[in-house]
């Protein structure tokens, strides 16, 4: 282990901001100079995100946040994880001809959630105004910014599609006919004009609270929805299916939802209470790899060596193999999280971790639930092979762009201690059609229920999808740490890894986020075309060839990345004396960390 790192971590008193692009992390800082808090930082933060970075999130898209409000010492989650909508069950989805939810278009949409999740945020603990955190965002989709060169190979990879068969995303990603240069200024005026007049209407009301309250429900039963259920009465569109589909998405889907909060799913590790969702996001699977991996002696272990990957990986395929077959909405479903992060049960699969690599899905044996153990098995062991279409994996439409990113991290601490960690995503470019005059598509988070009945992750009307996103937070003696990373099925694969090596290696946020990660394709994926791909791994180069080598020896089937490409983390770090710390994976080169 070394004391370099790519970047100093920064270090203060006054407040941190970490993102996945340096311009909404600036903006976001630029809150707490203004005397906003972590709350207000985190929506202007979250509101920019989606211009900067639109192939990776957008306003109908989906947010899962862990925030701390300093005052009340409370840690909930905001879910703002959009349901299917009353329309959509399994039965119509099968009349389509369709045995998987395409991973684009119209039938994979769910209700947007991320716009009014942002909004709770704002009323419930922010302190400033819905102009002042939206007025951000406008000013980057009026006046431009500059392209990242990910967006426009994206644009480059889908224009030809785009302008055969989504004319309304054409119009606002190849503006003139053209592919946006790299780096060139970039504006969305569309964008820009939709939240114009979703502001000045919500501000006939009087009163900070009023004008939010005004704002959402513009955003479910106003203009914006009406833009977009006008568009969807008649629109139908070409899908990863081969085929063009209409939506199931209508008015009263829009008018019914709302976001919401809820208690946080937790366990305790060496002395930190990790907090992460509930099971209708991925989260509880970091909880479950730590409860297995509490009885493993990694102190003296080398972070980069065969025996800590070995580990590590075999964990994560025990802990996957279980969210296959028992997550999904604890509403809807049953789900057996008291005995999933129990100790006797963590034992259990500690016990499988042998010294080759396993091949095998194996979910656990719970009573009760073993014909879900048995329908996952025997749904991995079919190979299912994607269509000719429009789209496949995350980002969707991947197979004709650059998969590298998928969603969108931040993490915000300020000068009061509270703190925000939240994982927006969904709306991206590639998803779906841009609705006519707002300047954004909707979702395709759809795509990760089945259509199979009887199980926690299948489609149902007003069901939560079982989500890939999932910030965490940790506390452990009056300290407290906000991270997470964008990565789909990786995102809890690489937090772990780097949680590992921060509790028992001493490594400070920047040395973690540096070190070599890695991650495994072994379960059933979340996107469409919904693979696994047993006994394989992926890891980057930094760590050594012997290291590479005897994990082959050990039957794992590794692929070595292109150096640099494997994760995406930020974390934002407060000692219990009150300075801060925070810190952004050079990879991709544009998450960076502002704070004094």
């Amino acid at each position: 282990m070394t004391d370099f790192t790519t970047r100093p971590e920064i270090r203060g008193t006054f407040g941190v901001v970490t993102s996945t692009h340096w311009i909404a992390s600036a903006v976001g800082f630029g809150i707490l100079e203004k005397g906003g808090n972590a709350f207000d930082a985190a929506v202007a933060c979250g509101l920019v995100l989606q211009v900067v970075e639109p192939h990776l999130n957008g306003p109908a898209g989906d947010l899962p946040a862990i925030l701390h409000d300093a005052q009340s010492g409370k840690i909930r989650v905001l879910c703002a994880q959009g349901v299917a909508p009353a329309g959509a069950t399994i039965a119509q989805y099968r009349a389509e001809g369709l045995s998987l939810v395409p991973g684009s278009g119209l039938l994979a949409t769910v209700v947007p959630g991320a716009f009014d999740g942002w909004m709770l945020m704002l009323r419930d603990h922010g302190t400033l105004s819905l102009r002042d955190v939206l007025e951000p965002a406008i000013g980057y989709a009026r006046d431009g910014h500059p392209m990242l060169p990910a967006v426009s190979r994206a644009i480059d990879g889908l224009a030809e599609f785009f302008a055969r068969e989504w004319p309304t995303s054409a119009a606002v990603w190849t503006p003139g006919g053209s592919v946006p240069e790299p780096n060139a200024l970039f504006r969305n005026p569309d964008l820009a004009d939709t939240y114009e007049r979703l502001l000045s209407e919500a501000e006939v009301q009087s009163g900070r609270d009023a004008q939010i309250d005004a704002a959402r429900a513009i955003w479910r039963e106003g203009f914006v929805a009406d833009a977009i259920c006008d568009y969807l009465e008649t629109a139908e569109v070409m899908d990863v299916s081969g085929s063009a589909h209409r939506a199931v998405l209508d008015r009263d889907d829009m008018k019914n939802w709302q976001a919401s909060y809820e208690e946080t799913t937790s366990l305790d590790y060496h002395g930190w209470r990790v907090h992460k969702t509930g099971p209708w996001g991925q989260g509880p699977v970091l909880l479950q790899a730590l409860a297995i991996l509490r009885g493993i002696d990694f102190d003296t272990m080398d972070p980069n060596g065969p025996d800590f990957v070995h580990t590590v990986i075999e964990a994560i395929k025990l802990a996957y193999a279980d969210r296959e077959a028992f997550y999904g909405d604890p509403e809807h479903s049953e789900i057996p999280m008291d005995v999933l992060l129990s100790e006797e049960y963590a034992a259990s699969r500690r016990a499988l971790i042998g010294k080759r690599a396993s091949l095998e899905q194996r979910p656990g044996r719970i009573p009760g639930f073993e014909h879900l153990a048995d329908a996952c098995i025997a749904r991995a062991a079919r190979t299912v092979q994607a269509e000719t279409g429009a789209s496949a994996g995350e980002p969707t439409m991947a197979h004709l762009t650059d998969r590298r990113g998928d969603t969108v991290h931040l993490d915000v601490i300020d000068r009061w201690g509270n703190m925000v960690s939240a994982t927006p995503s969904g709306g991206w470019l590639q998803s779906s059609p841009v609705i006519p005059g707002l300047g954004f598509p909707l979702n395709s988070r759809a795509q990760m229920f089945w259509l199979e009945e009887g199980m926690p992750g299948s489609l149902a009307p007003g069901r939560r999808p079982r989500t890939t996103l999932t910030p965490s937070l940790a506390e452990k003696d009056g300290r407290r740490i906000a991270f997470g990373t964008p990565g789909g099925d990786q995102q809890d694969q690489w937090q772990l890894i780097w949680f590992l090596r921060f509790v028992h290696h001493g490594m400070d946020l920047q040395q973690g986020i540096d070190a070599p990660l890695f991650h495994s394709l072994h379960f059933q994926g979340s996107f469409y075309p919904r693979e696994a791909k047993p006994g394989v791994m992926m890891i980057e180069p930094g760590v050594d060839e012997a290291t590479i080598a005897a994990l082959r020896a050990r039957g794992h089937e590794v692929v070595v990345a292109a150096p640099w490409t494997v994760g995406r983390l930020t974390a934002a770090l407060r000692e219990a004396d009150g300075t801060v710390q925070g810190a952004a994976t050079p990879r991709l080169m544009q998450a960076y960390a502002i704070g004094r």
